[in-house]
């Protein structure tokens, strides 16, 4: 959800209590991100908007897990694999790929917040209920404007409800996505480098 400001008059006689910060005229900026205090975990900044994330479900829980370990059983010793750090793409954007796969140079330290999208190898979303049109829409537009080359978007399907892995890579004259495999039962590709892992793993997690 977008964070508005909450009117006290909605509210008579009420307690003071926290609210919500009141975003200024031109909305956010990545400043503000990472500077407002008590923000939730894994707030990103979208378009000058503070987005909260939902409790998340054991599916996006475990299809990390599965995607991150097998992204480092394979990884070149010149990329680092992150999950949930914020990727900075502009002033107005900053958000959060559940997976990020990185130039080693980027990791400058253990107390590192944030990663800029010229970092970023493969950005990973794992769609959540709340989160379809930004996860399906908003972000990959905005991560393949921003130079990211290459972009999974893993979905929930069927009654089993495993996960299905969507492979796009940026086409440079366009920049925009175009999608090369659609993977169920095992994520097999070379680039950005070997990458072989299987998704029917889930069910032992």
């Amino acid at each position: 959800m977008t964070a508005e400001p909450i009117s006290e008059a909605a509210v008579p006689d009420a307690e003071p209590t926290s609210r919500w910060p009141v975003p200024p005229a031109d909305g956010w900026t990545v400043d503000d991100l990472f500077t407002l205090p008590d923000l939730p975990p894994h707030t990103e900044l979208i378009d000058g908007s503070l987005v909260f994330v939902s409790p998340q479900r054991d599916f996006h829980s475990i299809v990390i897990d599965l995607l991150v370990g097998g992204l480092r059983r394979t990884v070149p010793p010149r990329f680092k694999v992150r999950r949930e750090m914020t990727v900075v793409i502009d002033r107005k954007n900053g958000p959060e790929p559940d997976i990020s796969v990185l130039h080693g140079e980027a990791v400058t330290g253990r107390s590192q917040t944030l990663f800029r999208a010229a970092d970023v190898v493969l950005a990973v979303e794992v769609v959540s209920p709340d989160s379809e049109s930004r996860d399906r829409d908003t972000k990959p537009r905005k991560y393949a404007a921003a130079g990211i080359d290459h972009f999974w978007l893993v979905e929930m399907v069927g009654e089993e409800e495993r996960p299905v892995v969507y492979v796009y890579e940026r086409d440079p004259v366009t920049k925009s996505y175009t999608v090369t495999g659609i993977h169920h039962d095992r994520l097999k590709v070379s680039v950005p480098f070997e990458i072989d892992i299987d998704l029917s793993e889930i069910d032992s997690l």
